[in-house]
């Protein structure tokens, strides 16, 4: 009977390991019933990592999207899952208990079936209570080890972590190659090993392209046993995102296992549909060379899709080194030098800071100290000397314990500043926080939301939360977006020209035209005493409020809004003559009574920022006063001393 192999579509993560942003709920609804029909996928993987974060960063409301995705493959029978960063959760520093516990809780009633629990240093304290809460929400817990490639990271290494895991309550394993190093032999005899103690044992392999080596893994992960394995799609599929699910099927079917076939009908249009979403607006964020493999990951192994942010931070250091290393009168650097230079840093340092598996965060703790490294030696100052304190919690045992040992200099280092190690579970350096933002929601008048979701993401991602309701998220998106646009419009890329309907359809999708209802001479104000105009953007009106008037020959017909909503956008000017049907003004739909929350709270902020600037300002004045008064209470005092030693003397 042949083996059969299941895929997953990594949907979130194929956007993720290309550029910043996910697809907006609007855009999930349109695909999920596509990718349903491509027929060959047992899982999707839906939302986890860093996708809720970004949501809120673009002003949308993540639970909205995850419900909202998950829902047409919980009816079809897919199964749907997260990516999970144990202590860390979903963001990039460690999280509360109570707060990782109710995640678990939120996104199994929000439809998500599996979570895939990983941590960077493959501490099994920062895994083994994500297991045990992620079963009592009713979710599976799938344990991950992180794959890389050292003289720690050995086939033994992972076989007896895969142990621990199992026994602390796993229901299934994922081999992470996020940086796709891992050797397929290595790979092959590590799944062997699993499967031939824990037969009932799910294995699933997640594997990256970047340098190469993925479809080779995927073909000796399956032979030694291996399940699931993760796959992408065009046009988000190779380069340093994942293999292409035709390939792998092709492969795998061609090797004698049994593989689900694929619709290539849905399978183009899903791809069609995956483009349109690109040209929308998420290819603004995605890196061209994100799209190209390259063996110089092999000896670095820094995963793929930190590239985008690797390239980034290196332009914006090249000319400071290249300035340092003038004024030395040495050679200064390409760009290509200064990369092939600081991924030979990183493999120097890797293994003197623990050697950390460099997934998210810790392949930014180590890319950031090799490339301060590098601008530190152009100063002529000391290695190691400009380390962030992320950094050093990684290095003093505050986010777990690290694989490798820690060089002697390194040891050293933290003894010279004072610094020390921390050898205890990490959790219990990040107290409960739960029973504060309740308070807080409450005092604001905050909803805690569907199963408490919105409690969760408030104390999940507290500033990009409150960022998200205030409106500030989405006032900056915009402003990033319009500032990308026209950056590609200037270098003829995508866009050729950006009219005002095009960035009022960008910035406000949601938007209905208030249409004329007849002809005539629009009048936003009747205003005799003043000059009359028309108002001011983002204004609100109540369903049914005067909006402006038509004066026609039949006299004035007054233009009502439709709905509670907001003016985004106008196109006809005050006393301008407009048509029957003609669009008027742009409206987007708002909740007044949320408004009224936001500006509320917006007015404490502003009168506690005031009391506090009052305060400021009075300590100030306070302390001018008393430096004035000094000078003559010190004379009077000399003065009292000097009569009084004549008073003595007298005496």
């Amino acid at each position: 009977m042949k083996k059969e192999v299941k895929f997953s579509l990594v949907y979130r993560d194929m956007w993720q390991s290309s550029g910043k942003y996910v697809p907006r709920k609007d855009q999930l609804a349109k695909v999920a019933p596509v990718i349903i029909d491509m027929g060959c996928f047992d899982r999707v993987e839906t939302n986890g990592g860093a996708s809720e974060q970004v949501n809120l960063l673009y002003g949308e409301n993540p639970n909205l999207a995850v419900r909202t995705f998950c829902k047409p493959f919980n009816e079809a029978g897919i199964q749907t899952h997260m990516l999970d960063r144990g202590l860390n959760a979903l963001r990039m520093n460690p999280v509360p208990a109570d707060v990782r516990q109710l995640m678990y809780k939120v996104k199994h009633a929000q439809g998500t079936n599996i979570t895939r629990i990983f941590c960077g240093l493959n501490d099994p304290r920062n895994i083994i209570p994500s297991i045990k809460w992620a079963k009592e929400a009713g979710m599976t817990a799938q344990a991950t080890m992180c794959i890389t490639y050292s003289k720690v990271h050995t086939a033994e290494y992972y076989i007896n972590l895969a142990e621990q895991l199992i026994e602390g309550g796993a229901q299934e394993i994922c081999l992470k190659d996020m940086a796709g190093i891992g050797r397929p032999a290595m790979l092959g005899t590590i799944v062997a090993a699993i499967k031939e103690k824990h037969p009932d044992i799910i294995v699933q392999y997640h594997g990256h392209t970047g340098p190469g080596f993925s479809v080779a893994s995927m073909l000796e992960v399956a032979k030694s046993g291996g399940d699931v394995l993760d796959v992408a799609m065009e046009p988000l599929s190779w380069g340093k995102v994942h293999p292409d699910v035709i390939t792998i099927q092709a492969m795998l079917r061609d090797a004698g296992f049994l593989v689900k076939d694929i619709n290539m009908k849905a399978y183009m249009e899903a791809r069609s549909l995956t483009q349109s979403f690109i040209d929308d607006f998420l290819g603004y964020w995605i890196d061209p060379k994100n799209a190209l493999m390259s063996s110089l990951l092999v000896g670095c192994g820094l995963p793929g899709g930190m590239m985008g942010s690797l390239m980034a931070d290196l332009k914006g250091m090249h000319a400071a080194i290249n300035t340092n290393l003038r004024k030395k009168g040495e050679h200064e650097l390409s760009e290509d030098e200064l990369l092939v230079e600081l991924f030979d840093e990183v493999q120097r340092i890797w293994p003197m800071l623990g050697t950390p598996c460099l997934v998210t965060p810790f392949s930014q703790y180590v890319k950031n100290a090799a490339l301060m490294n590098i601008y530190s030696r152009s100063m002529g100052e000391k290695d190691f000397s400009r380390m962030d304190p992320a950094m050093w919690g990684m290095i003093l045992g505050k986010s777990g314990k690290l694989p490798g040992e820690l060089a002697p200099e390194i040891i050293e280092l933290a003894k010279e500043k004072g610094y020390e190690f921390y050898t205890d579970d990490p959790q219990k350096l990040y107290p409960d926080v739960l029973p504060q933002y309740i308070k807080e929601m409450e005092e604001l008048g905050w909803d805690r939301g569907q199963d408490d979701e919105e409690l969760f993401e408030f104390a999940m991602h507290d500033k990009q939360y409150r960022e998200y309701k205030s409106g500030q998220a989405k006032e900056q998106f915009n402003k990033d977006l319009l500032e990308r646009m026209e950056k590609a419009a200037r270098g003829g890329q995508q866009v050729t020209f950006i009219s005002a309907a095009d960035k009022r359809a960008i910035l406000h999708p949601s938007a209905e035209p208030l249409e004329a209802p007849m002809n005539g001479r629009l009048l936003w104000e009747i205003n005799t005493g003043e000059g009359s105009g028309k108002p001011a953007h983002g204004k609100l009106y109540t369903k049914g409020e005067q909006v402006c008037v038509l004066q026609t020959q039949h006299g004035m017909e007054v233009v009502t809004a439709f709905e509670n909503s907001r003016i985004v956008a106008i196109d006809k000017e005050q006393g301008e003559m407009v048509a029957k049907g003609q669009t008027i003004c742009w409206m987007e739909k708002v909740d007044l009574v949320e408004e009224a929350k936001i500006a509320a709270q917006n007015a404490v902020e502003t009168a506690k920022q005031t009391a506090k600037e009052v305060a400021r300002a009075a300590k100030q004045a306070l302390a001018g006063a008393a430096q004035q008064i000094e000078p003559k209470v010190s004379k009077w005092k000399d003065s009292m001393n000097a009569k009084n030693s004549v008073k003595r003397n007298n005496q």
